[in-house]
């Protein structure tokens, strides 16, 4: 590979962790003094900006009709597993999985859960498993974006129909900038830390009918957390959806998110940020097509994310070492840009092939993907002379 100079331009924003991810454009502290601070979030101005997260969630996203949506404990994972805990052993269970947290969901069924008649399907990072494999008569548990993979499901068309079942979707990294037919789906979950660049440890939980039919009709033979309990008396607990939260929420937090919508509606709500995570991921599509260095770890670009995008080495020079030396490489190569603050954490995840995980979210600004991306060409080539 040829010297490379060290470019002059850089990001305006350094920030491309794919979670908590970058704030959006232009956020200051100071916005935030509206927060209902100091006060119980059940009071009643902290409990209006509660309900009014949850109602503008529901606008936004534009859910079904009868879809509730509250605030939870716990982030994205907590919103999963008290789903998982509260809902599976009615019906058999199928679990798709292709990257490291969907395959936390297979922890969680098969080993922790020990669900009855539980089948799963694990692909490789990269690649999607066979959704073909879905059964009827199953629940399923799936991840709608991979953060660490790459990798996207394209649709809910394998999604069969049937009220006595539900359909569990972790898409922490999808809502906001992924298509999602939400009536196919009865338990969708995600959090404000990604797409939005909110803040950690609240999930967002969304439920259908079907799945609120499911937690009246069905108990478990397991006990459950009371931060994991949705029902009293055997009916939903509609408080939960309403703005009374299962424990105490950050109003600090709250705030920050109401703000985030203000902002996702200015840009054109869902299709505004959409279009802004798929500038950025062209931008990279553009650089990968005349790289020597790197290759998309999701090959196939009808299923490519828009928000986690992720990369392979493909440098014959690297890819001949083994895995830990290419790790040690890629977080040579990582270190050099971070050291020149141009940009932080996006060394691709732990468990995944060596490679880069550049987060694309809306709160990116894709002028500065453009910007990261000749400073990953001078350190690759600075990295690569040093060997």
């Amino acid at each position: 590979m040829t010297t490379v100079a060290k470019p002059e331009l850089r990001p305006s924003c350094p920030h491309f962790s794919a979670g908590p991810t970058a704030k959006r454009p232009g956020f200051s502290l100071q916005e935030l003094e509206s927060a209902a601070l100091g006060r119980s979030h059940r009071a009643k101005d902290a409990k209006a900006k509660l309900t009014q997260a949850i109602e503008r969630t529901k606008t936004i996203l534009n859910l079904p009709e009868g879809y509730r949506v509250a605030v939870v404990p716990a982030s994205d994972t907590g919103a999963v597993e008290m789903c998982m805990w509260s809902m599976l052993g009615a019906a058999p269970v199928d679990v798709f999985a292709w990257e490291s947290f969907g395959k936390d969901w297979v922890t969680d069924a098969v080993k922790q859960l020990k669900v009855e008649n539980c089948e799963t399907h694990v692909a490789a990072f990269g690649e999607l498993p066979d959704f073909s494999k879905a059964r009827d008569d199953a629940d399923i548990i799936f991840t709608w974006n991979g953060t660490t993979s790459g990798v996207r499901v394209p649709d809910a068309d394998w999604i069969k129909p049937n009220p006595d079942r539900v359909v569990i979707c972790d898409a922490t990294s999808a809502v906001f900038a992924q298509d999602i037919p939400f009536e196919k789906l009865d338990v969708i979950t995600y959090s404000w830390q990604k797409v939005l660049g909110g803040e950690a440890a609240h999930g967002m939980l969304i439920l259908s009918p079907n799945a609120v039919k499911r937690l009246e009709s069905f108990t478990p033979d397991r006990a459950l957390p009371k931060l994991f309990r949705m029902t009293k008396g055997g009916k939903l607990n509609e408080g939960l959806f309403e703005g009374a939260t299962i424990n105490t929420p950050s109003m600090l937090c709250v705030e920050d998110y109401l703000l985030a919508l203000d902002w996702a509606e200015s840009i054109g709500g869902c299709e505004g940020l959409k279009a802004r995570s798929d500038e950025s991921l062209k931008i990279i599509e553009d650089w990968v097509e005349t790289s020597d260095a790197f290759g998309h770890l999701c090959e196939d670009a009808s299923v490519r994310s828009n928000t986690g995008v992720c990369l392979k080495v493909t440098h014959p020079q690297i890819t001949a070492l083994d895995d830990d030396a290419q790790a040690a490489f890629v977080k040579k190569l990582v270190g050099k840009v971070e050291k020149e603050g141009v940009a932080y954490d996006f060394n691709g995840y732990r468990d995944a092939p060596a490679g880069l995980r550049i987060w694309c979210g809306a709160t990116v600004e894709p002028s500065d993907v453009a910007k990261l991306l000749p400073w990953i060409d001078w350190a690759f080539a600075t990295t690569l002379s040093e060997l």
